[in-house]
Formats: structure tokens, C-alpha cells, sequence
């Protein structure tokens, strides 16, 4: 075991944020308050709406801007799901706060001109949204505006009006009031800053948002009962929806260089637990192209602003994505309890559903991933009912070790076919030695799934369809390897021609 040396911190009793040119201090509030809560009922800002309370409809967006690497960046959350005490460190812009007195802010003024509103109850989140595009720095295409507003529902228009308005506006070269007083909202920001830790509460019911992981480690350790938090993409639906009353809330956004990224040995990488989906989009992209279209297709702009690598690991949601494409790279989950740190395989941590290897006390704290050496090929597939922010039916990914055209070995993982993310063993084991070039050859592989797997019923997916799904996808994927010019995805369809 490695021991890490603890060390005393200051304790700060309150939440401070940027809100409407002043600075917000909250030292009392309940620890599962959440922002559009405290918008409307407590400030009455009723432009935020509510419209699914789980994160999908994007009705109740608002953009959090906060420094990183010196710079303002703007991005857009779904305020039903997101902690009051999450505001800590950022400014919160609502839809109330785009307008200059009666001059419109140019997406609105798109937006009336280009008749993209009718009924107005999505319009504010769709705004916020497109706002957070606006001061994204770089011109919007038209699929990254389609990205943006895959977590934003509009039944009355249709997309292509907004769309438009969002071209004509969102060129990279934002001119509005924010823009102007960039400088000194972010000397602002820089002075809310601080190493002090967050508690606000008592023993019986707190917010607390640690600062190290050092203090981490022992408030957990204090507390393991304690709901952990890193994006509330999924805490949060146990508050809207199953109206859980949490009584201790640890948050760990604040807990420094728990988002880090550093190469470690064997040409693998570490990935802070408290590392965005957003932020690990291009760095898991970059290891192969099929993880960065699994990050886009996860969720949505807001959920990947909000959710984490290591939150998405730790609720073992046996439909969580990340998880069975990180276990097909061979991938590891780093675990902290106290001075002591340990690290298994990934599909070692998943146990049974909504059970982990976690201690009562022990946190993730970083997962490693290494990348593709020469001889290692990988695929990863999402099958859902729709395309974008959807749940999968069946996600698979597979990495094949060759030796020029023979396969010495398979790591399979899949979501969706059992009560955790899985390995498939049995048909691991059936690739070993096959022939890229003997297609028959597979077929023993494929078949052996259903030896891996006894996949449940329920509303996304039959269980027939499921694993004939995965069949098909094991195979596409050794097409595709095998290098076959038959076309396996509609973007490769000019190989048939």
C-alpha cells in the first residue's frame, strides 16, 4: 500500500458564487437544495423552468462560468439536477440576465427574428445554452450546433429556425456585455478562490466540499455514510425523483488535482476521478476515434459539463457507458480510503448490481487507461433507441491482440446484457488464435455470448434483441479490424461504391 501524508486545512462555514454583478454567500441552506429551487422559489427567477427535473428536456438550463487555465469558460448545466453548494467558485448566468435593460442580447434578438420561439417554454434553456456556444471562442458549424442542442427539447418549431438564429450569432466573435467585462468578472472569480475547505451544516446535516484530497479522505473517513457528489448527474435524480432526504452531502469539485490528468507507466494515462465527461472527451479520443463519438452520444452538453470519469465508474450503473469501454482497453480503478490507496481491475470493482469493492470510507479516485500499442485494435458501439441523449440497450467494445492476421487475444466488454458492466469470457476466449481473414471463424465467438450473458426484458429492449445485438456488433467489429470493404456504418457507405 502507498501512504499519503495528511495535513491541516482552514475550514470556510459558507458557499460563495457571482450572481447579477455581486457576491452571493450562503451559510445556511438544506444540503439537497438545488439551484432551480433556489432560482425560483428564493430569488424568484422564474425565467429558469422546470420541465422534466431529471436533466433530459433542458428546459431549466443556466451557464456557470468559471476560470480554467486563466481564462472564463462558459458552459451550460441543467439546473433541476444541480446542488445549490455546486455554485461555489463559479458565476451563475440565468436567462434573466442576458437582456441590457430592453436591448435584446443578439442570440434573443436572432432568435424573435427568425421566428425560433412559438409557446416559450423551452426558449430560455435553449438560449442559455446557445449562450455558452456564443462564448465558446470558435465559429458554430451546424452538427456542433446540433451537439449543443442535443440536451434541449422544442416541440413547437423545430430546430432549423433556431439553428439559424444560432448561425447567425454564434461566429466566435461574442460582443455582448459579458464579453466587455471579461476581465474584471474573471479577477472576480480568481478572488473567491482559496485552499479552505466547505462545511456548511452540522453533524447531522451538512454541504461540505473538501479542498484536498487529503481532507477528502478524512471527512469520508469521518462520515462514511455521506452521499458522495461529483456532478449530481445522478444524486440529483435521487432527489427530484425518488425524494431522497440526504442529510450529509460531500461534493468534490473543489477537491484539488482530483481532476487531473498525468501519463503514467506502460504508455497508459490517469484520469482524475473529478475529471468532466466534457474535459475527457478529447483525451479518450485521441486513444481511438469510436471513444469520442461514445462521449458525444453520452447524454448531453449539460450532463457533460456536469458529469465525472470517476461518478460515472462509481454508481456501477450496468447501462453506464464509460465503464465497458474502459474495461475492453485493459482499464484500471485507482481507490483511496484514508492514507491508503489500492488499485484494481475495473470489471474486478463491479460485483453485483449496485454493489462495488468500495469500503465503507473509500472513494475513486482515478481511473488508468492505457492507450492502443501497435498490434491492438479496438471498437466501441451505443445502440439506442434514439441517437443522441439516450440510454443504451446494448453498448459493446472490444480490443483484439494480433499477430499479423491471427488473434492472440480479446478483452470484451459489455453494458446493458447483465447487472453490471461485464466481461465476456467465453467469447474472449473463442477469438484466441482465429483468423482475421476467416470470417466462419468467428462465429464460435459470437455464439458464445450467449454463454457470457442472460440479458433481462425491460422497456429500452427485448432480451432476444439484445443479445442478437451483440452478436452483430462482436462481428461488425472484427469487420472492420479484419479491414473488409464491406460497409458497417452509414458513414462508410461510399466504400461501396
Amino acid at each position: 500500500m502507498m501512504e499519503v501524508v495528511t495535513r491541516p486545512i482552514r475550514v470556510r462555514n459558507a458557499v460563495r458564487f457571482l450572481f447579477r454583478g455581486g457576491e452571493v454567500v450562503l451559510d445556511r441552506f438544506s444540503p439537497r437544495a438545488t439551484v432551480l429551487d433556489w432560482l425560483r422559489e428564493e430569488m424568484r427567477a422564474k425565467g429558469t423552468k422546470e420541465g422534466c427535473a431529471e436533466g433530459d428536456c433542458g428546459a431549466c438550463t443556466v451557464v456557470l462560468a468559471r476560470l480554467k487555465a486563466g481564462a472564463l469558460a462558459y458552459e451550460p448545466f441543467n439546473a433541476c439536477i444541480l446542488l445549490l453548494g455546486q455554485l461555489d467558485g463559479a458565476e451563475l448566468i440565468t436567462i434573466e440576465d442576458l437582456a441590457k435593460g430592453r436591448e435584446l442580447h443578439p442570440l434573443q434578438r436572432a432568435m424573435v427574428d427568425h421566428h425560433a420561439s412559438q409557446c416559450g417554454f423551452c426558449t430560455p434553456g435553449i438560449v442559455m445554452s446557445l449562450f455558452a456556444a456564443y462564448h465558446s471562442g470558435a465559429p458554430q458549424t451546424y452538427s456542433a450546433l446540433c451537439d449543443q442542442l442535443a440536451g434541449n427539447l422544442c416541440r413547437c418549431t423545430g430546430y432549423r429556425p433556431i439553428i439559424a438564429a444560432a448561425l447567425e450569432t454564434c461566429n466566435g466573435a461574442a460582443g455582448d456585455r459579458f464579453a466587455a467585462t471579461a476581465g474584471s468578472r474573471a479577477v472576480a472569480l480568481a478572488a473567491l478562490a482559496d485552499r479552505e475547505d466547505v462545511f456548511v451544516g452540522d453533524e447531522a446535516a451538512f454541504f461540505a466540499a473538501p479542498a484536498s484530497p487529503d481532507s477528502l479522505a478524512a471527512l469520508y473517513a469521518r462520515f462514511p455514510d455521506a452521499t458522495l457528489v461529483a456532478g449530481a448527474t445522478d444524486v440529483g435524480l435521487w432527489i427530484t425523483k425518488q425524494l431522497r432526504d440526504l442529510k450529509r452531502i460531500i461534493w468534490l469539485g473543489r477537491v484539488a488535482g482530483l481532476d487531473g490528468v498525468r501519463p503514467i507507466a506502460d504508455n497508459a494515462v490517469s484520469l482524475g476521478a473529478t475529471l468532466t465527461l466534457e474535459d475527457a472527451a478529447p483525451l479518450l479520443g485521441a486513444i481511438h476515434s469510436d471513444l469520442g463519438e461514445l462521449l458525444r452520444r453520452f447524454g448531453s452538453k449539460q450532463v457533460r459539463a456536469s458529469g465525472t470519469v470517476g461518478g460515472n465508474i462509481a454508481n456501477g450503473s450496468p447501462i453506464g457507458d464509460l465503464a465497458p469501454a474502459l474495461i475492453a482497453l485493459g482499464s484500471r480503478v485507482v481507490l483511496r480510503k484514508g492514507t491508503e490507496i489500492r488499485a484494481l481491475p475495473l470489471e474486478d470493482f463491479f460485483i453485483a448490481y449496485g454493489k462495488q469493492d468500495r469500503d465503507p470510507g473509500e472513494f475513486v479516485a482515478a481511473v488508468e487507461t492505457p492507450r492502443l500499442a501497435a498490434h491492438q485494435h479496438y471498437r466501441a458501439f451505443k445502440v439506442s433507441k434514439r441517437l443522441d441523449e439516450d440510454i443504451s440497450a446494448v453498448m459493446l467494445a472490444v480490443r483484439v491482440d494480433v499477430d499479423g492476421r491471427r488473434i492472440l487475444g480479446a478483452r470484451i466488454g459489455c453494458g446493458g446484457m447483465a447487472a453490471t458492466p461485464k466481461r465476456a469470457a467465453n467469447a474472449e476466449q473463442a477469438l484466441i488464435g482465429v483468423s482475421l481473414d476467416k470470417q466462419v471463424s468467428w462465429r464460435a465467438a459470437c455464439a458464445a455470448l450467449s454463454q457470457d450473458f442472460a440479458p433481462l426484458t425491460d422497456q429500452r429492449a427485448s432480451a432476444a434483441y439484445r443479445m442478437t445485438v451483440a452478436a452483430n456488433l462482436l462481428e461488425k467489429a472484427l469487420l472492420e479490424i479484419s479491414g473488409a470493404s464491406t460497409p458497417t456504418r452509414i458513414g462508410m457507405l461510399h466504400a461501396a461504391e
